[in-house]
């Protein structure tokens, strides 16, 4: 049985995208034929479930059933691959029951893969998030991510003092979310499909839309940037599918 891979997506700070990212994630694992379920932590009505509905459950992550929902089933189900959408604020006090359920220590024992995509803020504080974050990373793939689907400028302010918070982590990776056309994003957002299917012009059943030309070209040039990240980092070789090709859908 393949190594159960999870995925944890999130910020303390809300409004810097991170919902954006897991979308990204699941159209890419889904592109690239690697069995997937997902997790929405924003309960009672998440963003992800909208996009995502036939893969994506609501949970409480707060709560020791919706943890049980979650980990007790993760070599009892044939997806190898969970992402888990963390709602903002809830970053360091998740990570925190990871460690305490003992999670962390079998992540940290080589029997689950665990990766965070932690979504930066422009501000100090998101810096002050790397820094709490950091004493839970031993065992997991850490990527700090910075966004700039909301027209984001990242410290340029003072590179060294983001570099010195950078650098606290030891195997961290730098990704970058580039910007996507603001009417384009608006769209998909009507849309309410997943990017891969706005992309090849399908409504939420899969039935024939009528989607901007333009629109979906922008949406397809962003997301093959996207996705050329997630290349870059070897992201299906870390969840444990190298021997997936990818496809259109």
């Amino acid at each position: 049985m393949a190594k159960p891979a999870v995925v944890v997506v999130g910020a303390d700070k809300g409004g810097v995208g991170k919902t954006t990212v897991s979308r990204t994630l699941l159209d890419y694992f889904s592109a690239n034929n690697v069995p997937t379920r997902a997790f929405d932590t924003e309960s009672p009505r998440g963003t992800l479930k909208r996009f995502h509905p036939d893969i994506t459950e609501i949970v409480d992550m707060t709560t020791t059933s919706d943890q049980m929902k979650i980990f007790d089933t993760l070599n009892a189900t044939s997806p190898s691959v969970t992402v888990i959408d963390v709602r903002a604020g809830l970053l360091s006090p998740a990570l925190a029951s990871l460690r305490d359920i003992g999670f962390l220590d079998a992540a940290k024992a080589g029997q689950i893969t665990f990766a965070v995509f932690h979504i930066l803020g422009p501000s100090i504080a998101s810096l002050d998030e790397i820094a709490e974050t950091a004493g839970f990373m031993t065992g997991a793939k850490y990527f700090l991510v910075k966004n700039f689907i909301n027209d984001t400028q990242f410290f340029q302010w003072d590179q060294a003092t983001y570099n010195s918070y950078f650098h606290r982590i030891k195997d961290a990776t730098e990704l970058t979310i580039p910007k996507l056309n603001e009417m384009a994003y608006e769209q998909v957002e009507v849309s309410s499909v997943p990017f891969l299917k706005f992309v090849a012009n399908k409504g939420i059943n899969d039935e024939a839309a009528n989607y901007s030309f333009v629109l979906r070209g922008y949406v397809r040039h962003w997301l093959a940037n996207v996705w050329s990240e997630f290349d870059r980092i070897r992201l299906t070789d870390i969840v444990g599918s190298k021997s997936a090709t990818r496809s259109e859908k």
